[in-house]
């Protein structure tokens, strides 16, 4: 070691691994001549070792921590006395090795015998029971593969019940309820009332769009006005739409044509069907349209929908397959104009009767809230 090093170790304060003082949120700042001071206290006090009086030199602290240094003596130790692992015999391991697996199959073996003499200490009796057992179960299978497989439909979030394809064969309480919508719906003159009845435990598929306009109020119940009604609604509709649609970019109709905007691609999003372009600018127009001739509520979120359910039963009149992927623009402009424009009335004749509900302090809401309260009184007083 050179002059100039011993004389720094000899200067410096601060040996290597010495404790120094932690300055945070506990303790003061650091001051110099507080910390001198302490330091002149601490090179008083005598240390461990009786013999480190001399601790500022380095070759004092060399030779109290000569075991933390020294690393050639270790790897002679090393080459002297090999750990474990290295002196394992290779063949020790192998031997090892095949006493395991042997007695593993040994065990494995005695299971097996243990088994069998089970079952073979087993009386007849019980070996008919489970015989007996055994052909219950076989038989109660059969009964079950014998009935007819109905397929299992989806429940949340899809529409398979509007598909022709996933439908399960009809039986014969269901071929009689479609033969009595038909009968009514072939009248001159259909009776509504009669229809309503027949319609509470459900529709059929084949007959529920036109079930779905006479029900509604869009189409009369006598049948030669229904041609005729139903051109003259959809081409009204349209006219409205060269009306009024382009309107949607001026500054007092903004805020209602965005928050549509925003709203349609929120419509089932689960659904492929909803989420194609083609139709979510259909149910764009349309709820733009009633937005603007109904200005007392105007476009309401959740009137959107509303829209669906008319549209995917419009639109099986003209698809047979799944309706949840079935891609639109594969129909002609006039069919999906037809679908959309029956949409727009549908929806129109239902919230005729519940508009009351999304106007200005919703008296629709409060009158029913209050024959509610009426009603409950009546009962609570019977008792």
């Amino acid at each position: 070691m050179t002059d100039s090093n011993r004389q720094f170790w000899k200067r410096s304060a601060k040996l290597p691994g010495s404790i120094q003082p932690v300055y945070g949120a506990q303790h003061p700042p650091l001051d110099p001549v507080r910390l001198k001071s302490s330091l002149h206290e601490r090179s008083r006090v005598p240390p461990f070792h009786p013999k480190s009086r001399k601790a500022s030199s380095f070759h004092e602290f060399a030779r109290n921590t000569s075991d933390a240094w020294n690393i050639e003596e270790d790897e002679r130790d090393e080459a002297q006395h090999p750990p474990f692992y290295q002196t394992l015999n290779s063949r020790v391991a192998e031997v090892t090795a095949v006493k395991v697996i042997e007695s593993h199959f040994k065990l494995q073996e005695e299971n097996r015998c243990q088994a069998s003499s089970v079952i073979k200490s087993m009386s007849e009796d019980q070996l008919h029971r489970i015989t007996a057992d055994d052909l219950i179960l076989r038989k109660s299978l059969q009964k079950q593969q014998s009935l007819p497989l109905r397929p299992i439909i989806p429940l949340v979030a899809r529409i398979s019940d509007q598909n022709a394809s996933g439908a399960p064969p009809m039986t014969v309480r269901e071929k009689t309820r479609l033969e009595k919508f038909r009968q009514l719906l072939s009248c001159s003159n259909t009776d509504l009332d009669e229809l309503r009845k027949c319609s509470w435990p459900g529709i059929p598929r084949e007959v529920r769009p036109t079930t779905w306009r006479l029900l509604s109020g869009y189409l009369p119940a006598s049948q030669e006005r229904r041609i005729l009604t139903l051109q003259r609604k959809r081409e009204e509709y349209f006219g409205f739409i060269e009306q009024y649609y382009d309107s949607r970019n001026e500054e007092n109709h903004q805020d209602t044509y965005r928050q549509i905007h925003i709203d349609i691609p929120r419509t089932n999003p689960l659904i492929p069907l909803f989420q194609q372009p083609l139709v979510q600018e259909i149910f764009e127009r349309i709820l733009f349209i009633w937005a603007i001739r109904h200005p007392a509520s105007g476009y309401v979120q959740g009137i959107n929908d509303l829209v669906t359910p008319f549209f995917v039963v419009f639109l099986t009149e003209h698809v047979e397959e799944d309706v949840e992927n079935f891609d639109v623009s594969s129909l002609s402009q006039d069919t999906l104009r037809n679908i959309e424009a029956d949409s727009f009335w549908s929806m129109s004749k239902l919230l005729d009767g519940i508009q009351d509900n999304y106007t200005f302090a919703q008296p629709g809401i409060q009158k029913k809230v209050k024959a509610l309260e009426e009603l409950v009184s009546r009962i609570d007083e019977n008792h």
